[in-house]
């Protein structure tokens, strides 16, 4: 027990122990004295956990360097020994001379700092975006244990699977494995129209979703019990948003909302805050999907519904994604046998196959299943990689920039240097002086790019599409991290020059022989072939990725897209749909216009299921189903190309159909296709439906030309929801708003809404748009840094060359032979650079343009016209400092000092 009390009433020894390594030996003794007996007083009047925190405190005052012992150095000329190169004055004196020596050359500490600058704010920008695209769906508190199930599905070699499975996934999963904690689906039904009173708005981020949902995402509610409020049918959840759109100040607990053209009432039983925008969906509104088509079950039957698992912690989810494959065997293979006609082991030997497989939640954004099915338009890791390796490039082309423009004006530093040393400076003195002088310089760049930031991130958010913002004050830990990875920049950058500089030979510099030699020389070379080995990549993708959204703009694609105007949500007309497309079309500005749920491009409806001739039953091919009115095909401008159009004359177009010109090669009907039947559905008597083959219509592209044409089936039959009309006027203002006049006639509660077929054929390749855009714009800035680089080693190559330059003018040489001989240089490291980065940038972007079904060929002038451009801004970069030496007086160059 003495013992212990004993131990109690001791200070802490290894803080003792420090104490006595770093205080200077004649103020050790009386400070560890004070403080020991301090602590002990303390111990018997507060105790010893008091006593410990106030030792640790004064002991860290007497570490500041007024206390701190100083490291003799000793000089090597005169064997005099100084205050170590760390002292507190010192280091305070090396800034003063960092200041001044900025101050004095304003050129290179101005080209130094627009270069870091640029490059550090491109980083910030690049890291931002990110940062935001990896941390969708993260904000789920069970976010590594929710795991989406999706479907896989080959057939007639297509993959034809997504994120979405049948109706009774959900409960079966979670009645058959009891790892599986929870299940939830969600059913996207966005569109719709909701009204209140006289208030009424169309929803787009409308969900119906279990009551388990909000036990599986993390979703705060304002108001409401997250455990009933989708317990029964038709009731409704909001978020704030939306709750103030419809009810503003008032309480919207118990209030209806009615939806649709049916004016189905829904009781609201919560209000949720609104979801992050860093989610793979979206909603304003939950709808329950309590006692939804209970009477249905199956995998692959209304395939439309997202099926989310909760799983415990730590688990494996491959065991779980190998025992539903089991399940999925029985399930989808016995809705597949009553489908098809085809056992599982047929369906397999024809070379298809099904299946399921599990999607960790963090994955969903970045790994999109499919282009088509997901609730919110995803990202691509890819581009994620390459924004990532150009902010590490750009970062790395201005830390190559400061070296060689630090470099370049050494031969101006090297006679202080010879002096310092002269004087008794030390190596070990001079780098820390050049490592403070770029950490300066450094910060003063970070200030710089800040502001740069500050400037361009509204830009860049318009062109990225997303809502970024620079807040370093409500984050800490980012603010020290960009601090201390500026001063990493910093150091990084300025070691080179500063162990260069400091390596001077005070003999030589002070007589002004200042050699570079060869390593050195090298070094400057391999870095400036890495700058224009980036530029000329970034170069050549520019100009890949726009040649292929050009063709993609120019591809024929099978239909007129010029001047078709499309009018949605048309089925809230309902009955008077038809008399409202009969109206409108008696304008002489309308050439023609058909009632379709179905356009060529964007989202709309759009059936996807096997078709069977009647010829060959048990051979399927996966189509998508068109329904169409007779007056579809020539608004679009489509040709058919055998047989006919649907016609109102024929009674028997009902059982008609017509194929795309892919659908009839796939079955095998190239000679003769007029005529032959394919099996429609059957009854519950066993009675098989069939529909006549009456036309062929050439191939038009349905989707993005990301994918091929696919076989194509339109039928004739009543399917609301557009109105597609042709038109053929310049005052689409005034056409515009007659149409307008004319809707709110037949629909005063639905707002009119409409778009041009040609602007959603461009919103198909945003992403794409996206990417090319940002890539012309970090191409321009690293052909501008690599560019202040190039001045730096024209600069400096030039100073090196100043005697060779003069007697080569007094030997008869002209400028141009001048200037032709500093820029030879220059252009074989460019060329070299070309030869590096060609294969590199061809390989990659073969990988990216292997995304599309349709495509350009990558050709060999595409990287002559980057080497030739890189060639030109090379020139033009190093043309002034060519200029400048060769023009310059040979009596002052020859000069011997």
């Amino acid at each position: 027990m003495k013992s212990e009390q004993s131990t109690t009433d001791q200070p802490p020894r290894y803080l003792t122990s420090v104490i006595k390594m770093l205080v200077a030996p004649h103020q050790r003794e009386e400070i560890l004295g004070d403080l020991q007996e301090r602590y002990a007083r303390r111990v018997q009047l507060q105790g010893a956990s008091k006593a410990r925190r106030r030792y640790w405190l004064e002991s860290l005052a007497y570490m500041r360097p007024a206390f701190i012992k100083r490291k003799k150095t000793e000089y090597p000329s005169t064997g005099r020994r100084s205050a170590s190169i760390y002292s507190h004055d010192m280091i305070r004196n090396y800034f003063k001379i960092a200041l001044r020596n900025l101050r004095r050359q304003k050129v290179s500490t101005s080209i130094n700092v627009i270069g870091l600058a640029i490059g550090l704010a491109t980083c910030i920008l690049i890291m931002l975006y990110v940062q935001d695209e990896l941390s969708f769906d993260r904000y789920n508190e069970k976010a590594d244990r929710i795991f989406r199930v999706g479907l896989k599905v080959r057939l007639n070699g297509e993959d034809v699977g997504g994120p979405m499975l049948g109706i009774s996934a959900a409960r079966d999963l979670q009645q058959e494995f009891p790892e599986v904690l929870k299940a939830t689906r969600i059913r996207n039904q966005g569109g719709e129209f909701v009204s209140y009173g006289t208030t009424s708005f169309k929803e787009e981020y409308l969900l119906s979703v279990d009551s388990s949902f909000f036990e599986i995402f993390t979703i705060p509610f304002l108001k409401g019990d997250p455990k009933r409020a989708l317990t029964e049918p038709n009731t409704l959840v909001l978020t704030e948003e939306t709750a103030r759109k419809y009810f503003g100040d008032q309480e919207p607990i118990g209030k209806v909302l009615v939806f649709g053209s049916e004016k189905t009432p829904y009781r609201i039983t919560g209000v949720v805050r609104n979801v992050p925008v860093n989610s793979h969906f979206r909603f304003n509104m939950l709808t329950s999907l309590a006692g939804y088509d209970e009477q249905h079950t199956g995998w692959i039957y209304s395939i439309n519904f997202y099926t989310y698992l909760l799983l415990p912690e730590k688990y494996d989810y491959k065991k779980l994604e190998a025992k539903i494959t089991r399940l999925a065997e029985n399930q989808i293979g016995g809705e597949l046998q009553s489908w098809l006609k085809l056992t599982p082991k047929q369906f397999r030997e024809k070379g298809d196959d099904f299946g399921v497989f599990l999607q960790p939640l963090t994955d969903i954004h970045l790994y999109p299943l499919s282009s088509r099915g997901e609730l919110m338009p995803g990202g691509d890791i890819r581009y994620v990689y390459v924004l990532a390796a150009i902010a590490a490039f750009m970062l790395l082309i201005a830390c190559v920039n400061f070296m060689n423009l630090s470099t370049a004006t050494a031969v101006g530093r090297s006679r202080e240097v010879g002096v310092r040393k002269v004087l008794g400076s030390v190596k070990g003195q001079l780098q820390q002086q050049f490592l403070i002088e770029s950490v300066l310089l450094a910060v003063v760049a970070l200030m710089v790019g800040l502001l740069l930031v500050g400037v361009a991130l509204p830009f860049f958010n318009q062109l990225t599409g997303k809502f970024l913002t620079l807040n370093l004050l409500a984050n800490s830990l980012i603010a020290a991290g960009l601090v201390a990875g500026t001063v990493l920049v910093g150091v990084l950058a300025g070691s080179y020059p500063a162990f260069y500089l400091s390596s001077f030979k005070p003999v030589l510099v002070l007589k002004g022989r200042v050699t570079a030699g060869r390593g050195s020389l090298n070094l400057r070379s391999g870095l400036v072939v890495f700058q224009f080995f980036v530029t000329i990549a970034m170069i050549i993708a520019t100009i890949t990725a726009d040649r292929q959204l050009r063709y993609m703009r120019s591809q024929k694609l099978g239909y007129d897209r010029e001047q078709v105007l499309v009018i949605h949500d048309t089925h809230m007309l309902r009955n008077n749909e038809a008399v409202f497309r009969g109206n409108i079309i008696q304008s002489p500005l309308i050439v023609m216009g058909s009632i379709s749920g179905q356009v060529p491009v964007g989202n709309s409806a759009m059936d996807t299921s096997p078709i069977m001739s009647k010829e060959n039953p048990d051979q399927s091919v996966m189509s998508r189903f068109y329904y169409v009115d007779d007056a579809y095909i020539p608004t679009l401008g489509m040709r058919v190309v055998q047989g006919r159009n649907f016609s109102k004359s024929f009674s028997t177009d009902a059982s008609a159909v017509i194929l795309n010109e892919t659908a009839v090669r796939t079955l095998g009907w190239q000679k003769n296709p007029i005529g032959r039947e394919l099996i429609g559905h059957t009854d519950d008597n066993g009675v098989k439906t069939y529909y006549r083959v009456i036309g062929v219509v050439e191939d038009f592209h349905f989707e993005s030309l990301k994918q091929k044409i696919g076989p194509l089936v339109m039928f004739l039959g009543r399917n609301s929801g557009n109105i597609l009309i042709k038109t053929r006027t310049n005052k689409l203002p005034q056409f515009l708003a007659s149409l307008k006049q004319k809707w709110e006639s037949f629909s005063p509660a639905a707002p009119f809404s409409y778009s041009f077929l040609d602007d959603r054929f461009e919103q198909v390749y945003v992403s794409e748009q996206k990417i090319e855009k940002v890539l012309t714009l970090f191409s321009s800035l690293t052909i501008f840094i690599a560019c202040l680089g190039l001045f730096g080693l024209a600069t400096y190559t030039a100073e090196q060359r100043t005697k060779e330059i003069g007697v080569r003018k007094v030997l008869g040489a002209s400028i141009s032979s001048v200037v032709a001989l500093l820029s030879k240089d220059f252009i074989k490291l460019i060329l070299i650079a070309l030869v590096l980065a060609s294969p590199i940038a061809w390989w990659s972007l073969t990988q990216w343009l292997n995304d599309f079904a349709y495509k350009i060929t990558i050709d060999w002038w595409i990287f002559a016209l980057a080497g030739l451009l890189a060639i030109g801004i090379a020139l033009l970069t190093v043309s002034f400092q060519s200029i400048k030496a060769a023009m310059m007086n040979p009596v002052k160059s020859l000069r011997s000092e």
